[in-house]
């Protein structure tokens, strides 16, 4: 899947992933009013609205994206309407040909981190049938269990050719409380970045590995070192925008070949027509002021290289 990202990203010249977190606020009132006439004021009706929401961004910005990313947290709150519109999200999405990160943020061992891996980049066979689940093609990995956290999912990746991204440097403000601790005089991102790149070895594509990283773009110059460490694993970055990350501070995320990293903006782009730059849309036209906010990103981005 990561060969595929590769090509969506060459396809689209946009290094981009929209992050599909639909919270409550960031959802206009005419499309939650629509979905509460229909059920309510009730968890179905804001998962309902949820899912309209998303529809409309992916209708007015597949063209120009490569993949996106539901924060699955955004959808468990309004409970299992919640997951099902994650998945008709997801399902949607897929129709449209794009690339899904399921960020998930998963981390266990055993029996567990498989059953998760099953979830949501793999299938599970019931009787002589086989099914996937929530069917991304990436999901986002804790790696605080070690490699027996991380070695079911690459187990499941390597048989489905699907990927995962695994945090290294977040992009928080408190991050650096665990992950700048120094380990034998050395950063433990930095070691947790050298240790990505050794499992990245055992499934790799043909020119990254289908085993990425979560790099903050809130630290450029710990992003220097990470880019060195690991040479063929893929960055996944966020932290653009809203977060304080400049287009300047994405550079070191890349390779000099213009890959190697795909950008997250969530809010700053579903949420766009709240921004003042946009208000000339309105509620009524979110979703263009999404399209938007998607093409002055490309053109930000297109700045700094």
């Amino acid at each position: 899947m990561i060969n595929k990202l590769i090509e969506k990203i060459k396809e689209t010249q946009a290094p981009i992933v929209v992050g599909l977190d639909p919270m409550l606020d960031y959802i206009p009132e005419q499309v939650k009013e629509k979905a509460y006439e229909e059920f309510g004021e009730t968890l179905e009706g804001a998962a309902w609205a949820a899912w309209e929401f998303n529809k409309n961004i992916i209708d007015t910005t597949y063209d120009l994206i490569p993949a996106v990313k539901p924060q699955i947290a955004m959808y468990e709150q309004f409970g299992l309407p919640g997951l099902l519109s994650y998945q008709k999200t997801i399902d949607y999405a897929r129709s449209k040909g794009l690339v899904i990160i399921g960020d998930v943020k998963r981390g266990d061992i055993g029996s567990t981190s498989q059953a998760y891996a099953t979830a949501h980049i793999g299938r599970i066979k019931i009787g002589s049938n086989e099914f996937r689940a929530f069917d991304e093609d990436f999901a986002t990995i804790n790696p605080y269990f070690g490699t027996d956290g991380i070695k079911p999912f690459l187990d499941v990746a390597k048989e489905e050719n699907t990927g995962m991204f695994i945090l290294v440097k977040t992009s928080n403000k408190s991050s650096g409380e665990f992950q700048d601790r120094l380990v034998d005089g050395r950063p433990l991102y930095e070691i947790v970045g050298e240790q990505v790149s050794k499992w990245g070895e055992e499934h790799m594509g043909n020119e990254y590995s289908y085993v990425g990283a979560v790099v903050g773009a809130t630290y450029p110059q710990m992003a220097v070192t990470l880019r060195k460490l690991m040479p063929k694993t893929y960055f996944l970055v966020p932290g653009y925008g809203a977060q304080g990350g400049t287009a300047a501070d994405l550079k070191p995320c890349f390779n000099e070949d213009g890959l190697g990293a795909i950008v997250n903006s969530s809010r700053g782009i579903i949420a766009a027509y709240k921004n003042e730059k946009y208000a000339e849309f309105g509620e009524e036209n979110y979703a263009d002021a999404s399209r938007q906010a998607v093409i002055d990103m490309i053109n930000d981005i297109k700045s700094v290289f």
